[in-house]
């Protein structure tokens, strides 16, 4: 009995103990299991961090390729090619699409023999490429006495076997003098004497293009012609005359800028609008100008010279700058008020906002340069098979065609713009809305203004008479440009008003094929001297100029 209580004591000790150890275990697993959910939570928290710092990456890795396409990009723009015509090779690559199945006959016979076809660099014409023909011609004649016509051998008398000519272009700098302008004044000797009243007669004599001043029209024409056509500023102009022996300030020469553009040329811009506003297609456009002293505005301010001209199928090339302080919709809408038709421009929004008798044409050469933009801007060993590259390519297809229409009538040009311009826009615009493109990226660019611009960019399949770009009036607004590189800015509103009137009438007379001087100098010697009525018959179109003015 006593073993077996022994024993007893014994269990009840090792059950003791073992139950302490237990409640140790479990003490120890509840630490482990702590221990462990805390490493879980730090595990969350640093899968957390590297799911961030991924994702961070992967943002610095797109802003760094951005960064690395924007510099490509002004690298190109700064040293590189600014030409966006296209090479051979990627010319190629869509001149059909879907190849196989158009091209495909199966009645066609297949050739029996080989074809071996090639191509060889055509060779270039000799001889000058210059042409006197239009300038008059001056004789010189190189003669020996006649005394002096003795034949060295028998003495005889030696007559003209032929004629030996040599053609030399002789320039004649300008001359510069003083004109006076003298008339007599008449009298009777008889009323003077016999008579109370005594008539007294003037010799005809012209009227000035200035009054009060020494400004004749060839010299106004000159300066004209100097500054908004050869783009020669008023200081060199003065240096200039100063080099020739006289001088002549460049306010003196604003002056009658300004006082004959008001005087006889805005007349003449007035008529031209409201031909203008007839035409049933027109281009427009417009470019920064600095005007200096504007009321309420920093010299600084941006001013801005809008552009309108006409199409291509017109009797009256008319080219017309307007001179605005902003850029506001506002301008447009005042200047075509009376408008009824088609009108190219880019991408602009102010030209959204026009009457609804506008119908506006998109510019593909936007849309190409924007996508020759993103090919530039793509890493050298990506740009030959880039995504970029493919849109340039539909859009340069688009610019081969028109080429190939150039010759033909408007309405053989709208049926062939149906057959064969179409169906490479339509896959154009289909293969644009598949592309993803980051929208910051200079693809993602391209493809917004493609697809934003898309009902726009397809007027031009409406009418044969359209043109696929707005380079018309890209072209027209060029001269202005170049002008600004060089008088940089104008001076007050009235200046730049006179100016955007100058260009106007000076391009338009280009439009025409008029000699900008001898245009510009007859208007001046004419319009003091002719009624308002007949200020039409001034007009660059008019068929009473005189053909001395038409090259």
């Amino acid at each position: 009995m006593k073993n077996l209580m022994c024993e007893l004591e014994k269990l009840k000790t090792k059950y003791s103990e073992l139950k302490e150890k237990t409640s140790e275990l479990e003490e120890k697993t509840s630490e482990l299991a702590s221990k462990n959910s805390e490493l879980m939570d730090k595990n969350s928290e640093l899968e957390d961090k590297n799911l961030k710092l991924t994702e961070k990456n992967a943002e610095l890795a797109k802003l760094v390729a951005y960064y690395e396409e924007c510099f490509r990009l002004n690298r190109h723009r700064q040293f590189g090619q600014s030409s966006e015509k296209a090479d051979a090779d990627s010319r190629q690559m869509l001149l059909v699409f879907d190849e196989a199945e158009k091209e495909a006959d199966e009645k066609r016979p297949e050739p029996e023999i080989e074809e071996i076809t090639y191509t060889r660099r055509k060779l270039k014409k000799s001889g000058r490429n210059d042409n006197f023909d239009s300038l008059p011609v001056e004789k010189v004649l190189h003669s020996i006495p006649e005394e002096e016509r003795i034949c060295p051998e028998c003495g005889g008398t030696m007559h003209v076997m032929a004629h030996e000519t040599r053609r030399e272009l002789t320039i004649i700098p300008a001359q510069v003098k003083i004109v006076e302008h003298e008339r007599e004044i008449y009298s009777c000797r008889t009323c003077e004497r016999e008579n109370i009243k005594v008539p007294v007669i003037k010799a005809p004599m012209p009227e000035p293009a200035i009054k009060g001043s020494a400004a004749s029209p060839a010299s106004i024409a000159h300066i004209m012609v100097q500054k908004y056509m050869n783009a020669v500023p008023l200081y060199r102009q003065e240096l200039s005359f100063l080099n020739d022996g006289f001088f002549l300030s460049r306010q003196t020469m604003a002056n009658w800028l300004i006082k004959a553009s008001f005087g006889w040329l805005e007349p003449l811009y007035e008529q031209m609008r409201q031909k203008l506003l007839k035409e049933e297609i027109l281009h427009a456009d417009e470019t920064v100008l600095q005007v200096l002293k504007e009321p309420g505005r920093a010299s600084r301010s941006e001013s801005f010279m809008w552009l309108y001209r006409t199409g291509r199928c017109t009797e009256m090339p008319t080219v017309l700058y307007e001179y605005q302080e902003t850029r506001s919709s506002a301008h447009p809408k005042r200047f075509l008020e009376g408008f009824k038709g088609y009108l190219h421009t880019d991408g602009y929004y102010a030209y959204k906002t026009l009457q609804k008798d506008i119908r506006l044409c998109g510019c593909w050469a936007h849309a190409r340069r924007k996508f020759n933009d993103a090919v530039n801007a793509a890493p050298p060993e990506e740009k030959t098979n880039s995504v970029s590259q493919k849109g340039l390519d539909f859009c340069s297809r688009l610019f081969e065609l028109e080429r190939e229409y150039e010759n033909l009538t408007p309405e053989e040009r709208h049926k062939k713009r149906a057959e064969q311009s179409k169906p490479v826009s339509d896959a154009f615009f289909a293969w644009a809305s598949s592309v993803c493109a980051l929208p910051k990226s200079a693809l993602g660019k391209a493809i917004h203004y493609a697809l934003e611009q898309r009902p726009y960019l397809e007027t031009f399949y409406l009418d044969g008479r359209l043109e696929i770009s707005n380079n018309r009036a890209e072209r027209s607004i060029k001269p202005f440009v170049i002008g600004r590189k060089n008088w940089l800015f104008s001076c007050t509103p009235k200046g730049a008003k006179a100016s955007s009137i100058i260009y106007s009438i000076i391009e338009t007379a280009k439009e025409n094929r008029l000699k900008p001087y001898e245009y510009l100098k007859y208007i001046f010697e004419t319009m003091p001297n002719i009624p308002k009525e007949n200020y039409h018959t001034l007009l660059p179109w008019s068929k009473d100029l005189p053909d001395s003015l038409r090259l």
